[in-house]
């Protein structure tokens, strides 16, 4: 039996993102904490919070490009670490 695996938009962003975090725009971090259940807020800031369910926060500063190590912080805060 052939077994498909389909990988959502937000996986495959979270691979992209893991494997080059550069030139990333806060729309894509929006796109994967939406699809994966993560909660945000940005009302006229130049910073986006994204909240997870246990209360754990990182601010990303909005404007492009997004640096790496926020890429990189947010992919941790994704996953769960």
């Amino acid at each position: 039996p052939v077994v498909s695996l389909r990988m959502d938009t937000a996986a495959k962003l979270l691979v992209s993102m893991r494997r080059n975090p550069r030139d990333w725009a806060i729309a894509d971090l929006q796109t994967v904490a939406r699809q994966k259940g993560l909660a945000w807020r940005q009302q006229k800031s130049s910073h986006c919070v994204f909240v997870r369910d246990d209360g754990r926060t990182l601010s990303v500063p909005a404007h492009r490009p997004i640096k790496p190590i926020y890429v990189l912080k947010f992919i941790e805060l994704v996953e769960g670490a």
